[in-house]
């Protein structure tokens, strides 16, 4: 081989993108810090990477009212026209047939032809000194109705499951963005570092439509994606040691799968690996944390009652009760799923009349008991609590399984539906927005999903305009390019 070609070889070998990160792990960690801690100066002392940097206690951009959000999403869409929307004009029209014009130009999931009108399933009420109407499916919640501010006018742009809790979730329909909690622990960190600072639970063991995207980390650090936690079993699946693994060596061997770990970053520069070793070391505390914080059976008597809890069950009441656990130990966000609200009427789960009625069982004692006690221990006022679904219901009765069917349901419906929230600093005993006579339309104070998520941003102290990560050559945001903070529900 001759020099000219020996010094041509040389030429690409230097412009190969291997050498590069190889030579240049010092400006590659540079580079990672200056994303990752972009937001507020880490608090604790000895912050030594970027991860670590990433995961302390950081500022947010201006005084919160909210130090943690807990969010109650009701999987499969429950109707507000038997919840919080009472409509006695609907109840007027109850088996009339549906005016073509509010059909024209819209389309739904199931409905076919010219369905009939349905009007509400349940009795309605006036609760509180705000009097805000109930029906008598939520007797519970009916007790700190005064603690809660509706949102009656919620749209979407999503009339399908998993593109509406994708875009609930992530700001957007498709796979691949972040989720808000996964948002929240990059803007703000964590409280506790030996717990996850976003925190799944699951009450029926089903996952959501959109399956984990709806509490993954998207392009963020995978350090920041949601952990699912049991209420019965393995806390964290895999989280124990197998048998015959001590603690001990447990500890030894994570060190010296770390200490590759650490050499591999030092050779190819690469911010997930410093992802991985947070992931053992975190893992290595959990294995002391967790299964202290799973044992509700400790709690006294009085709040098992409250709380309607079973231990050792996989129940909405037990997350319920861990969701207050949590919060109270500082992990940020809580998310927690109760499937089977999807109410279409095609079988007995999911009519109104009868598998609509079991959830609302199941879920309206621990709810009103989870801001009860959040409330008693002075948390309330710095813990937001959200309750939702990812779209509402419609008016009509939905009629692709006959007019002898004797399960009663209604279709999606994007345009409008009920969602709260109480606590962190939204007002108390209020209600903003309306719909029309028939719950079809918005009338007045509408709030779109972006809305939704700028406010809950804006409640943790951040701006949603601000609150980014540059990914492919763009700044992107949880709000996407739109999204306004709902002042009007704030305190």
């Amino acid at each position: 081989m001759n020099l000219e070609h020996e010094a041509h070889i040389e030429a690409l070998r230097l412009q190969t993108r291997r050498h590069f990160l190889k030579q240049c792990t010092t400006g590659m960690g540079a580079m990672a810090l200056g994303t990752l801690g972009a937001f507020g100066t880490p608090r604790a002392a000895g912050a030594t990477s970027p991860v670590v940097a990433a995961l302390n206690d950081k500022l947010p951009h201006f005084a919160p009212t909210a130090k943690r959000v807990i969010f109650l999403h009701m999987a499969g869409a429950p109707s507000q026209l038997e919840l919080f929307d009472y409509k006695p004009e609907l109840e007027k029209l109850h088996l009339q047939q549906c005016p073509e014009s509010l059909l024209e130009g819209k389309r739904f999931a199931f409905i076919k032809g010219i369905p009939k009108m349905l009007g509400p399933q349940f009795s309605f009420a006036r609760h509180g000194q705000s009097g805000a109407w109930l029906s008598d499916r939520l007797p519970h919640l009916a007790e700190v109705v005064d603690e809660i501010s509706f949102l009656k006018a919620m749209h979407t742009d999503e009339f399908n499951h998993a593109p509406a809790q994708l875009l609930m979730y992530t700001g957007s329909p498709r796979f691949g963005r972040p989720s808000i909690g996964s948002w929240v622990t990059y803007g703000l960190g964590s409280e506790n570092e030996s717990l996850p600072g976003f925190v799944v639970l699951l009450s029926s063991g089903v996952q959501p439509d959109a399956g984990a995207s709806v509490y993954g980390s998207g392009f963020l650090p995978t350090v920041f994606q949601g952990v699912q936690c049991r209420s019965s079993g393995d806390p964290v699946l895999y989280l124990s040691n197998p048998d015959g693994m001590t603690r001990d060596v447990r500890r030894r061997s994570i060190d010296a799968i770390n200490e590759i770990n650490r050499q591999q970053h030092e050779m190819v520069g690469d911010p997930e690996v410093l992802t991985r070793i947070s992931q053992y070391e975190m893992a290595f505390r959990m294995q002391a944390s967790v299964p202290e914080l799973m044992e509700i059976e400790s709690e006294p008597d009085y709040i098992h009652e409250m709380y309607g809890t079973n231990p050792g069950q996989t129940s909405f009441a037990n997350n319920c009760l861990l969701a207050r656990r949590l919060v109270e130990r500082g992990v940020r966000f809580v998310q927690l799923f109760h499937w089977g609200w999807d109410s279409h009427g095609a079988g007995a789960s999911e009519a109104l009349n009868i598998g609509f009625k079991e959830r609302c069982l199941e879920t309206d004692r621990a709810t009103a008991a989870l801001i009860k006690d959040l409330d008693q221990r002075g948390l309330l006022d710095e813990t937001l609590v959200v309750w939702g679904g990812e779209f509402g219901r419609t008016p009509m009765l939905e009629n692709r399984t006959g007019d002898d069917n004797p399960y009663v349901g209604r279709d999606h419906h994007s345009d409008c539906f009920t969602m709260w929230m109480a606590g962190g600093g939204v007002k108390r005993g209020f209600s903003y927005g309306e719909t029309d006579e028939i719950g079809y339309a918005r009338v007045s104070g509408s709030v779109h999903v972006h809305d939704l998520q700028a406010t809950i941003l804006h409640a943790l102290g951040f701006d949603h305009e601000r609150l980014t990560y540059k990914f492919q050559g763009r700044d992107f945001r949880l709000t996407d390019v739109a999204g306004r903070v709902v002042t009007e529900v704030l305190a």
